[in-house]
């Protein structure tokens, strides 16, 4: 071999070793169509567990077609920072809050409120029919990702220091309740009829052993994590706020599918999303009779007096001016 071919065979091996070196892995991966999740979830999380279902799901049935690359504890990208990260095709995947959402599409803070998802059942009919699809539409419009499916949080509840009769709004008056700090937060407390106290997450457990706060809410699964219940008498069943989160594709990624690819993905987000809705919802109310074990008592309010006495304070408050006129009406009405 000449000198100067030797050198060609050398530049053309450089630049090929280059070229390998600055792809992305999963486009190596024979071809197949990358699909980075994004989640702070933890392995044990049903959050977290859920996206081995989509992986699964997508893997049966479009096998060969996709690298789905699942990235727990918020590895990959910081909770909160997923959508940016979508909107610049950097990242394919991710389940994103209603109040990330609210952020760039301020109608959507109307799921942020309290009493407006009645329950789970309410929740997936309120986001699987024509409400969802126009609230979806202003999120492909305007944060550049498209919904693919609504899934259950968990329901906030209230958890008090000191048992009461509690039936109205008006029998949380004087009630210190923590609520985390934010504004929003804030109001919700203080339509509940209690006076919200805003206290960082980590004090809370101290806080109600000494009396400084009287109560805190939040799913039944955070209080027994939290272990809340050995410093509290009673769990009242106010179920303010049905949480929800929304896996979400980017628009790049999802305009990048074909329609038959677009049919499977959707398909695995939804198989993904029922996994954590029935285990979650059956973690809950194992729950109750949990804390039944432990000696707390465990009522039921008057939920419709609760419901009215919220909606009205957020109808006539500031946060109610942009909802689009009658939407709430219209979730109110879904059935």
């Amino acid at each position: 071999m000449t000198a100067p071919l030797l050198r060609r065979c050398l530049l053309a091996a450089a630049l090929s070793t280059t070229v390998l070196a600055v792809l992305p892995t999963a486009a190596l991966a024979q071809g197949k169509t990358p699909m980075r999740v994004s989640t702070p979830a933890v392995p044990d999380d049903w959050h977290g567990k859920m996206w081995t279902v989509f992986k699964d799901h997508l893997d049966k049935s479009a096998p060969g077609e996709f690298d789905v690359q699942v990235n727990l504890n918020a590895s990959l990208f910081k909770q909160g920072a997923e959508p940016a990260a979508m909107a610049r095709g950097n990242l394919e995947l991710a389940a994103i809050s209603a109040f990330d959402i609210a952020k760039l599409v301020p109608e959507f803070s109307i799921f942020t409120a309290g009493y407006v998802i009645r329950d789970p059942e309410h929740q997936k009919k309120v986001f699987n029919g024509p409400i969802g699809e126009e609230m979806f539409k202003h999120v492909a419009e305007k944060m550049d990702i498209t919904i693919l499916s609504p899934i259950y949080l968990g329901t906030r509840q209230v958890n008090l220091r000191e048992a009461r009769a509690v039936k109205t709004p008006a029998d949380l008056k004087g009630v210190k309740l923590r609520m985390p700090g934010s504004k929003e937060w804030l109001f919700l407390g203080e339509a509940l009829g209690a006076t919200a106290t805003p206290l960082a997450f980590g004090e809370v457990y101290l806080a109600l052993k000494t009396g400084t706060i009287d109560g805190q809410d939040n799913p039944l699964p955070t209080v027994r994590a939290a272990k809340f219940y050995e410093v509290t008498k009673q769990i009242v069943m106010t179920s303010h706020l049905v949480d929800g989160i929304f896996i979400a594709i980017s628009n790049k990624a999802w305009n990048g599918l074909s329609a038959a690819q677009k049919q499977k993905v959707k398909a695995a987000a939804q198989a993904a999303a029922a996994f954590n809705d029935e285990n979650r919802l059956k973690e809950e109310a194992q729950l109750v009779d949990f804390f039944k074990q432990q000696g707390l008592q465990v009522a039921t309010p008057d939920i419709d007096a609760f419901r009215k006495a919220v909606q009205a304070a957020y109808q006539g408050s500031e946060y109610a001016k942009v909802w689009p006129q009658g939407l709430l009406e219209r979730i109110n009405g879904t059935r």
